[in-house]
Parts: structure tokens; sequence; C-alpha cells
């Protein structure tokens, strides 16, 4: 069967192919809902499905953005990306998802991609060395918005963000509120800037409270193997210890489940605390006490922010979310 043209639908609707250009691309024109229908109805029939590699060259535009993600895995950047993916199409942008598996020469690769695909933006969520990326979107005049994870020179591009200092200062205060004074705390890799900012606020807020110590920080992946591993030196280390304070909730699971193999009970044996909380912390049980960042709204502000810069109508921002505690069983 023969691809339908636009030729086709303006013949079925006895319109002129201009009038039914005007229309599927909702222009102003000056013609009855009867005539709009007439070309609504042709196109349903005909089933025709516009060029838009065409279109993108007269308008300059795709309507596309891509997202590049590390770990579409890891419930944290995938509730982001159902944020982006449904505010995108509530302002009539589709989606390209680019999952990099925190592999640089594979986050390189989709970068490529999405500039020859011409998309009009780009939203990154990615490691901690991705300059060369972000520079390759710059010179290729492909807009921007950086998302969660700070990078080298994030400054100099759009970006949003959780306050991580303040974050941590709740979580850290609410544990010790509540009587610990043993608190490890289980940081992401230090090639992670979010991981270095969240490490930092709890060596300082700790030191506050002059209840600092150097031999409860263990290092793990943000995942919940790496959260397993971690948990499984700590266990071992044989330190005299009230909580574990994890930099993320996927750590805290994996964690958890370790524990509880180990034959410790939550929380009367160990108080846990996660970071993020991502939507499955309140399935678990006992439930996850976490300091939540706004993940919807990151996603939902990251696609606002691209979509108002690709129109001309936004500049170059910087927006810092509030992060909240949430209490729950295991603290």
């Amino acid at each position: 069967m023969k691809k339908a043209t636009l030729a086709d639908i303006a013949q079925k609707a006895n319109v002129s192919k201009a009038t039914v250009s005007m229309v599927l691309n909702n222009k102003e024109i000056n013609v009855s809902e009867a005539t709009r229908q007439r070309i609504y109805d042709a196109v349903k029939e005909l089933n025709y499905i516009p060029n838009t590699v065409a279109r993108s060259l007269s308008t300059r535009k795709t309507e596309t953005i891509g997202i590049v993600l590390p770990d579409i895995e890891n419930p944290f950047f995938s509730e982001m990306a159902r944020a982006i993916e449904d505010t995108a199409g509530k302002l009539n942008y589709n989606v390209i998802f680019c999952n990099s598996d925190n592999n640089q020469e594979k986050e390189e690769k989709y970068v490529k991609l999405l500039i020859s695909k011409l998309v009009d933006g780009v939203i990154f969520v990615s490691g901690g060395k991705s300059v060369e990326n972000l520079h390759m979107l710059e010179n290729n005049n492909v807009p921007l918005v950086i998302v969660d994870r700070y990078i080298e020179s994030s400054k100099e591009y759009s970006g949003v963000f959780c306050a991580n200092e303040e974050g941590i200062r709740l979580g850290v205060e609410y544990l010790y509120k509540n009587g610990k004074k043993n608190i490890v705390f289980v940081t992401g890799s230090q090639k992670l800037k979010v991981a270095k900012l969240r490490l930092k606020a709890f060596e300082e807020v700790t030191k506050e409270l002059n209840i600092y110590n150097e031999e409860l920080i263990f290092t793990g992946d943000f995942t919940i193997d790496g959260g397993i591993k971690a948990t499984e030196e700590i266990v071992n280390s044989s330190k005299n210890i009230d909580a574990i304070f994890y930099s993320s909730d996927v750590m805290a699971l994996g964690g958890m489940k370790l524990l509880t193999r180990k034959g410790y009970k939550i929380p009367e044996d160990i108080a846990v605390m996660g970071y993020d909380n991502i939507s499955i912390s309140k399935l678990i049980e006992p439930e996850l006490t976490t300091v939540a960042q706004p993940i919807y709204d990151m996603g939902k502000e990251a696609c606002k922010l691209l979509v108002g810069i690709i129109n001309g109508e936004r500049n170059k921002e910087l927006i810092i979310l509030k992060p909240e505690l949430i209490v729950r069983g295991t603290v």
C-alpha cells in the first residue's frame, strides 16, 4: 500500500496542501471547524504519518529532546526519567532515552547520536567526568540542562539540583536527637562530586556535634550490591555502631538485606537511614527512613527549563530544590 502524502490528504479533504499543512502544524488559519475535521478524518482514514525530518528542515526543530542517564535500573533515575517524559509529552516533545551504564565511551557515543538526530536539547544526568561531552553538545549549539549529578564546570551550564548539604544535615541531626552517636556513613564513589558533597556535609555536621569518627566512614557504589559489600565490611569491622546512614536508598536496601541475613533487627539493633526516597523505600518492611529528594519535581523542572531555553524564553539558570526528612520504621 502506497504511503499517504500531504497531497493525498488535501485531495481527500478537498482543500489545498497549504491548508492541510497549516492545520496539522497548528498554525493560525481562517478555516471552519468542519474543514479542520475533514482534514483530521482524512489523516486517520489514510493513516498519514508526517515526515518529521522534512518538517524539521524547514522549522529547524525536531520537537525531540534527549536524556542521558547513568543507570536506568536504579529507581532514582527511572523515576526521574518518567517525570521528564511526562512533562515533555505535555509540552509536545518526544524523548530519546540513552542509558550510559556509567561508561564514558558509551556516553560519548550517545551524545554523538543525539547530535546526529538533530535533537532540540539534552537533559544530562550522568557521571563525574563528562565535561568533554558537555562541550561537544555546546560546540554543536545543542541546549542542555544538567540534573542531580554535579560535574566539573557544571556552574557553566543550566542545572536542577537538590541541596545535598541540607539533606545530610537533616539526616544526621535526626539520628543524633534519637540518641544515635556512633553513626556510620556509607558514601558513594569519590569520583562523583555529589558523593563528595554528601561526605563533606556529613563530616561537618558530625564534627559540630562532636561525634565525628573517621573509622565509621565506608565507601560503596550507588547500587544494591554496593550497599551489600559496604555493609559486610561494616559488620566485619566489629565497631560499636548505633546507626548506618547510606548516601542512597538503593545502597540502604542492599545494606538492610545483609543486616537481616546476619540476624540484626532494624531498628532495634541498628538504625538505618537512606537518601533519595525512591518509591520502593516505602514498600519494604520495615519502611525506610530517608532524606527525600524531590525526584519527580527535579525531572519536571529540568524539562520545563530545557524547553524554555530551546524556545528562547529562559536563559542560563540554576534551580536548587529542598530536601525533606521522611521518618518511617528504620530509625
